[in-house]
C-alpha cells in the first residue's frame, strides 16, 4: 500500500526499484548473500531485523541527502530517490550522521553564559 501523500511518486520509485530495497551496503551490511543488494521486498514478511511486513519508503538515494530536512527531501525529483527498507534506511542515516559529525570542525562548547 502506498503512502497517503505523493502516492504517484512513491509508485514510480518502487517501479524503478522493482519493489525491492535498493541498499547496496551503505547500511553497514554487505548483502553479499543477495548479490550485493538488500533482499527486502515490499509487502513480504521478513524474519530478520525485527520480523514483520516489509514496507519500503522512497527517500533520497545518496546517504548524505538522508540528512536533509524533510521539506527539502520531499522536493527531490524521483531520479534522486531510492527505495529503502526501514532497517537499511535507519542504519544508513545513522552512518551518514556519524560521518557528518566526524568531519565537522570542532567548535566551542555551547554555553548559556560567557565565563
Amino acid at each position: 500500500m502506498p503512502p497517503l501523500a505523493e502516492a504517484e511518486l512513491w509508485r514510480a520509485v518502487m517501479a524503478a526499484a522493482a519493489g525491492r530495497c535498493q541498499c547496496r551496503g551503505t547500511c553497514g551490511t554487505s548483502h553479499d548473500k543477495d548479490g550485493g543488494r538488500c533482499p527486502a521486498v515490499h509487502g513480504t514478511y521478513q524474519t530478520k531485523h525485527g520480523r514483520g511486513w516489509v514496507r519500503l519508503l522512497a527517500a533520497p538515494a545518496e546517504p548524505a541527502a538522508l540528512l536533509l530536512p524533510t521539506h527539502r527531501a520531499a522536493a527531490l525529483p524521483k531520479q534522486q530517490l531510492a527505495a529503502w527498507c526501514e532497517h537499511c534506511h535507519q542504519a544508513t542515516r545513522r552512518a551518514a550522521d556519524q560521518a557528518r559529525q566526524a568531519s565537522a570542525p570542532a567548535g566551542e562548547p555551547d554555553s548559556l553564559f560567557d565565563l
